[in-house]
């Protein structure tokens, strides 16, 4: 199980947070019975959101308040295949967030073996309902000092 560490108060404390799992659907697999490649972003979002609620900030809390962070950049380093009616197991962990931007890491494994199947980074802005971008910092700071105590 992932943990990350936060300050509070200049005392230390364990946040626990509890990985996002996901059992492989036929329907996103290829002609050869392997997961496609395409399947795994929807993953990582799903994970993302995860993380997020358990930091006390759920996307759909975010999208009440007109904000959203839409992906900038990603990347995922395919280890090993991924079959149909498997589990994986996908961690999660925000890397950085300065206001602006966030980038959060992932590591996609078997939930049986523990085996590797794919890392991943996403990097987000935060922008406003009419898509112009906003510092969390100045217009949310109830929300930033979430964002800093899990970093």
């Amino acid at each position: 199980m992932a943990k990350q560490e936060i300050e509070v108060a200049g005392a230390k404390r364990q946040i626990k947070i509890t990985p996002f799992e996901h059992r492989t659907k036929y329907h996103e697999t290829d002609y050869h019975g392997v997961i496609h490649t395409s399947n795994y972003i929807n993953w990582i979002e799903d994970a993302r959101m995860n993380l997020m609620e358990q930091m006390g900030l759920s996307f759909k809390q975010m999208l009440e308040m007109e904000i959203s962070s839409p992906i900038i950049s990603h990347s995922i380093e395919y280890r090993s295949s991924v079959k149909f009616d498997e589990t994986v197991v996908i961690d999660t962990k925000l890397i950085s967030y300065d206001g602006h931007e966030m980038e959060v890491a992932y590591r996609i494994y078997d939930k049986a073996t523990g085996e590797d199947r794919a890392i991943a980074r996403t990097s987000h802005c935060f922008v406003n309902k009419s898509g112009a971008p906003i510092s969390m910092k100045r217009a949310y700071p109830e929300l930033d000092t979430k964002f800093f105590e899990f970093k």
